[in-house]
C-alpha cells in the first residue's frame, strides 16, 4: 500500500464514510453544464442588481478545492477549473438536512467537487455561487502543498508535473501558450500550401543530422533500428517522389548530455520547399515570427532573461567568418587558417578533438567565441562546408555552404540550407562522414544509399529548415530551461534511500 502516512489514512477513512452515507466519492456521473469562466462573465451583472444576487439563474460548475473556511453553519470555498478560480458559499439551511453537517467533515482541499446554485455578490464585491447542491466527483487521498509556500523543490515539480500543474497556474498557461505555438505554426505552412506529413520514428540507418543515436532492437525482424535524430533524408525522399512543400512537427531523440537548453527527445518542425533556396528560407522564417508575435499579441522588444530582444524584421545577416572576426573579436588570419586556428584554441584551453579540419575549428571557435553573444536574431550565413554534410555548396566558393543558423539570445533556434541534390557529391560526403566517424566522432552520419539512390531519380532544387519549438516556446514565454517547456522532461531516476 502506497498511501500510509497519517493523512493518508485520514482521507482513506473519509472515502468509507462517504460510501456509508451512500455517497460515491469517485462519482463518474458529472452534468456540469459551464466553466468558471463563463459563471463569472454571465453574472458580471449581478453587482448592479439592487440585492446583489438572482436566485432565479441556476449554474452547475465543477472544479478542484483549492481553499476552505469552515465557518460553523456555512463555509466558503474556491474551487478551481481550467479556467479560473471561484468562490462557492455553503450554507446549512440551503441544504438538505444534515448533509452540511457531514459534507463539511469529510471534503477538503484538493477534492473535485460539483455544485448547483445561483450567484451572488458578497460584502467585500466578490462575484460567488450560493450552493443548493453539492456532490463529491473525486475525493483526493494526498494533500496538496501550502498555497503560500507551493512547490519549492524544482525537480519534485518536473517529476510530479500533474502536482506542479495543480498548484501553479502560471506553468498551466506556459502549456497553453505552447500548444498555441504549435497550432500558429502549423496553420501557418497550411496556409502556405505545405502538406503536413509523418515519416518513420525508427530508422535503419541513424542520419539527417549530427548526433549519437538511441539504439532500439526490433525482435520480429531481429535487427538494431534507431529512433529518429530528424527526419530530414526521408522529407526530402517525399520532394524526391514529387511533393513540392511539406512539414512535419514531431519529436526527434538525441542520446546526448540534458542541460538547459537540451532533452534527450525534443519537438521540431522540419520543412522542405521544393524550387526555392536557402534566401527564401530566410525571409519565410521571419514571415513566421512577424505571424506568431502579432497571433500571440506579443511586443517586438521581448525580455528574456536579463536581455531585451528586438525582433522586428528583418534580421541580422553576416557571414560565418565575419561573425569569427567582427563578433568573435578573433583576427581573420586565425579565423582563416588550419594552424593558427589550432594554435589559437590551444592557448585557450580548447583541444580540437575527431577529423580536424578547418570547418570543425570554424565551429569551435564559433561555439566559444560568438554563440552567446547573439542576443538579436541573427542569421548566420556561409557555413564551412565540411560541417554541412547535405547542404548544398555555393556556387561562389565551393568550401562553403547555402547554409544559415539562426540565433537569438545566444541560443541556435533553426538551420536551414539549399538541399544538395547531386547524388554524387553527396555521397562523397557520406564518405567524408565515415572518416569523421573512424576518427573518433561519434555525432557524424552514417552512409545511407538508399538516399543515395534517390537522389539517383532526381530531386528539384529544394531548400530546407528544421526549427526547434521547445527553444522558440522558451524564448516566447520567458523560460530559461527546457524542463519548462516539456510536459514531462527526463529525469535521472530516482535514489531510492530505504
Amino acid at each position: 500500500m502506497i498511501f500510509t502516512n497519517e493523512y493518508q489514512q485520514q482521507r482513506l477513512k473519509k472515502v468509507e464514510t462517504l460510501k456509508e452515507l451512500g455517497l460515491n466519492p469517485y462519482d463518474n456521473k458529472s452534468t456540469k453544464d459551464s466553466k468558471i469562466i463563463q459563471f463569472l462573465n454571465k453574472n458580471e451583472d449581478i453587482k448592479d442588481i439592487e440585492n446583489l444576487r438572482d436566485e432565479s439563474r441556476s449554474f452547475r460548475v465543477a472544479g478542484r478545492i483549492k481553499f476552505f473556511r469552515l465557518m460553523g453553519k456555512a463555509s466558503f470555498l474556491k474551487i478551481e477549473d481550467e479556467s479560473g478560480i471561484l468562490q462557492i458559499y455553503l450554507a446549512r439551511d440551503n441544504l438538505p438536512d444534515e448533509f452540511y453537517n457531514n459534507i463539511k467533515k469529510l471534503i477538503e482541499v484538493g477534492d473535485i467537487i460539483e455544485v448547483e446554485g445561483f450567484p451572488f455578490v458578497t460584502k467585500h464585491g466578490e462575484l460567488s455561487l450560493n450552493v443548493r447542491e453539492l456532490k463529491v466527483l473525486t475525493k483526493a487521498i494526498n494533500s496538496l502543498p501550502e498555497k503560500y509556500h507551493g512547490i519549492t523543490d524544482k525537480e519534485l515539480r518536473y517529476r510530479q508535473r500533474y502536482l506542479d500543474l495543480i498548484m501553479n497556474s502560471d506553468v498551466k498557461e506556459v502549456f497553453k501558450t505552447r500548444s498555441k505555438i504549435v497550432s500558429l505554426i502549423r496553420r501557418f505552412f497550411e496556409d502556405r500550401e505545405f502538406l503536413e506529413v509523418e515519416t518513420p520514428m525508427m530508422h535503419e540507418i541513424a542520419g539527417g543530422a549530427n548526433a549519437r543515436p538511441f539504439i532500439t532492437h526490433h525482435n520480429a525482424l531481429g535487427i538494431d533500428r534507431y529512433l529518429r535524430i530528424a527526419p530530414e533524408l526521408y522529407l526530402k525522399r517525399l520532394i524526391v517522389g514529387g511533393f513540392e512543400a511539406v512539414f512535419e512537427i514531431n519529436r526527434n531523440f538525441r542520446n546526448e548530455g540534458m542541460d538547459a537548453t537540451h532533452n534527450p527527445e525534443f519537438t521540431m518542425i522540419e520543412f522542405y520547399w521544393a524550387y526555392k533556396d536557402y534566401k527564401d528560407l530566410m525571409k519565410i522564417t521571419e514571415d513566421l515570427f512577424d505571424n506568431l508575435f502579432e497571433n500571440l499579441s506579443l511586443n517586438k522588444i521581448l525580455t528574456y532573461d536579463d536581455m531585451e530582444v528586438d525582433f522586428n524584421t528583418p534580421f541580422s545577416k553576416i557571414s560565418y567568418v565575419d561573425a569569427l572576426v567582427d563578433i568573435g573579436k578573433i583576427d581573420r588570419n586565425i579565423a582563416t587558417n588550419k594552424e593558427k586556428a589550432i594554435e589559437f584554441l590551444k592557448t585557450r584551453g580548447l583541444v580540437p578533438k575527431g577529423k580536424i579540419t578547418l570547418g570543425s575549428l570554424q565551429a569551435d571557435l564559433f561555439d566559444n567565441f560568438v554563440e552567446e553573444k547573439l542576443i538579436n536574431p541573427t542569421f548566420i550565413t556561409d557555413f564551412p562546408i565540411d560541417i554541412s554534410p547535405l547542404a548544398r555548396r555555393s556556387d561562389d566558393n565551393p568550401e562553403i555552404a547555402d547554409r544559415f543558423e539562426l540565433f537569438v539570445a545566444g541560443r541556435e533556434i533553426a538551420n536551414g540550407f539549399s538541399e544538395l541534390n547531386d547524388p554524387i557529391d553527396q555521397y562523397g560526403r557520406f564518405k567524408g562522414q565515415i572518416e569523421a566517424k573512424e576518427a573518433g566522432d561519434d555525432e557524424a552520419h552514417h552512409m545511407d544509399e538508399d538516399y543515395v539512390n534517390a537522389l539517383g531519380f532526381g530531386m528539384a532544387p529544394t531548400a530546407g529548415e528544421g526549427i526547434g519549438i521547445d527553444r522558440l516556446v522558451m524564448l516566447l514565454t520567458n523560460q530559461h530551461t527546457i524542463r519548462d517547456v516539456i510536459l514531462f522532461p527526463a529525469m535521472k531516476p530516482k535514489i531510492d534511500t530505504n
